[in-house]
């Protein structure tokens, strides 16, 4: 089983930088990949960006790519997520969780706490 801990969001205008941070707490034997997903106001929880343990292959939403870099630190057990040319509509709540594969699907249905990101015009 993995826990997870969201840090890092907060108020940023438009165009700025937050980077995300995400501690794992355990590596689960069942999934070899995380992921940064969120959720906005009203709306269902999304999918931003996926990367494996292993090999560091990434994979991200289509309304991220070019902008949010997500990476790891292996031996910390960290995820993190940076994120550059903030737009408002990136404004959510940001979850990290097992992914599987290095995909969009959260292999989990347990949610930690998230970490809000508002992004002002």
């Amino acid at each position: 089983q993995v826990q997870v801990g969201e840090s890092g969001g907060g108020l940023v205008q438009a165009g700025g930088s937050l980077r995300l941070s995400c501690a794992a707490k355990r590596h689960s034997s069942v999934s070899y990949a995380l992921g940064w997903f969120r959720q906005a106001p009203g709306k269902e929880r999304e999918f931003v960006a996926s990367i494996s343990w292993i090999d560091g292959s990434t994979y991200y939403a289509d309304s991220v790519k070019g902008r949010f870099t997500i990476s790891k630190d292996n031996p910390k057990n960290t995820l993190y997520l940076q994120m550059n040319s903030l737009k408002p509509e990136d404004t959510a709540v940001y979850y990290c969780a097992p992914t599987v594969g290095v995909g969009s699907t959260p292999a989990t249905n347990s949610w930690g706490q998230g970490t809000q990101v508002t992004v002002s015009t």
